[in-house]
Parts: structure tokens; sequence; C-alpha cells
């Protein structure tokens, strides 16, 4: 169990918060909220599994900057506490678990598999040649709503789709690069990248504050298109709000406010959209 437990906190299982709502709310307005539970619970099991071997690989990849970086030695495989070895084997478990889910889905979901899985492969590596790394995260996040959608719909592309997943991506892309931007003087010592090493944390900032308008704006356009109800804009503006209140908490000049409360606040932008979205068919 200690072992288990070891792994869940390895893969921040809590930050599943981030990606899940958006593939159950892609799922409902694909199917004018009519998506079957079956689909619903394949759609869980191929996010959740998919998303533990990304964060796995994550960390198994930046392994020699955590161990130098004195803000991550809660880490366990930091502490040692899972080795490369049982780390791998963990990654190959959630991926055989993953493709099992997929392949229950219309076919047109396993051909596209590998295209999905692509962004968080490359993710790890962009820190090391560019500043906007946190984009590439944010498109792999993005990929959990265009997967829901597929699944119910077997159709590659739909305009709402692709709104939806420019909101994701720029939403993640956004708070990523405040998150990061605590890290700058690490990140230059490491010869890392981050918008911060690149623009200055200010600049940083005022990037992430253009990137969230941009993915309220995509939320607004995504609620046109579908002809959604109040209720649905009422999840857009606890969004906002959100988005907003994180902004005046935390500065380039105070991290203070920049924790792992920080962090999971994140997940009332998706839950609020995912509930709102589901009373706006449920009404």
């Amino acid at each position: 169990m200690t072992k288990i437990q070891a792994h869940i906190n390895n893969i921040a299982l809590s930050h599943t918060i981030f990606d899940l709502p958006f593939a159950f709310m892609a799922a409902l307005l694909a199917s004018n909220g009519k998506v079957s539970a079956w689909i619903l619970f394949l759609i869980a099991m191929t996010v959740t599994f998919g998303r533990a071997a990304a964060l796995a690989i994550d960390n198994l990849v930046d392994l020699k900057y955590d161990k130098l970086q004195p803000r991550l030695r809660y880490r366990v495989m930091v502490r040692g506490e899972i080795s490369k070895q049982e780390a791998l084997v963990f990654i190959i478990i959630c991926l055989l678990i993953m493709v099992i889910a997929v392949a229950q889905l219309p076919a047109i979901c396993l051909k596209l598999l590998p295209a999905a899985a692509l962004p968080f492969i490359i993710y790890p590596f962009t820190k090391r040649f560019t500043g906007w790394c946190h984009v590439f995260l944010g498109v792999a996040i993005a990929m959990a709503p265009a997967g829901a959608w597929v699944a119910v719909t077997g159709e590659i592309f739909s305009v709402p789709m692709f709104f939806l997943c420019l909101a994701v991506m720029f939403w993640m892309a956004g708070f990523d690069a405040m998150y990061g931007a605590q890290d700058e003087k690490f990140d230059k010592s490491q010869k890392l990248h981050s918008l911060a090493t690149e623009y200055g944390a200010a600049g940083a900032f005022k990037i992430s504050k253009i990137l969230h308008v941009i993915c309220i704006a995509c939320l607004l356009i995504v609620g046109l298109i579908m002809n959604m109800h109040g209720i649905y804009y009422l999840g857009v503006v606890i969004a906002s709000v959100t988005l907003i209140y994180q902004h005046e908490i935390v500065s380039p000049r105070d991290f203070s406010q920049v924790t792992q409360a920080y962090f999971m606040r994140n997940g009332i932008v998706s839950v609020a959209l995912l509930i709102c979205t589901w009373l706006n068919y449920a009404a």
C-alpha cells in the first residue's frame, strides 16, 4: 500500500481535476446531453490512466533537474521512494489500460490515439528549447476534450470542439506560466526555458492574462455555437472570476500565494464549467 500511495503521489492524481471535467463537458456538448454512462466510464479510464502515464513520464524525464530544485524535494522520485525501473513499469501498465479502454470506443479513436498521445511525450522536452513550453502542456491537456468529442461523435473535427480545445489550451498554458515563473532563476541556471526566462516574470504574467482572456472568449463562442442557455454562461462567469482572483493574489514580485492551494483552485474552472454544462441539459 505504501508503494501504491507513492505512485499516486508521483502522478498527483488529484490533478486529474484539470482535464477529466473538460472531457466530460465535451462529451455532454457533443451528445447534446445524452451521452451514455458506459462512454463516460471509458472516457474516464482513458483520461485518468493516460494522464497518469504522461505525468510519470514527465517526472522521469525531469528527475535530474528535480533533484537539484529545493522546491521539489518532497517528490517521491526525488526522495527515492520510487525507482526509475518502477516508474517505467507503472507507465507501461497505465498505457496498456488506456489502450484497452480506447479500443472499446469507436475505431477512429484507436487510430487517432498516437496523435493524441504525442503532445504528452513531447512536452517534457520542450522546456529544453522553448519558453512556450506551457502551450505544449496546454495542447496535451486539450487532447482530453478532443478525444471525448471524437469518442461520442466519431468526427475528427468540429467547430465547437476546436474552440473548446483552444479554451482549455490557453487556460492551462496561462496558469502554468504563472506557476512556473517562480522558478525563473533556477531554470536559467539549468538552461531550461519558460515564459519567465524569456520575458521575465512580469512579462510571463502579462502573457498569462492575455491567454486567459482568449480562453474566456473561446468558451463564450462555444456557448453561442451550441445555443447554450444562461446556466452555461454562469459557468463561464465563475471561471472568469476564478481567473481574475488568481491574477489578483499572485504577482511577479510575490509568489507566496503560489502554493498547491493556488494550483488546485484552478480546478474550480473545469468543475464549474462541467456542472453548468450538465445543468444546461438537465434543466
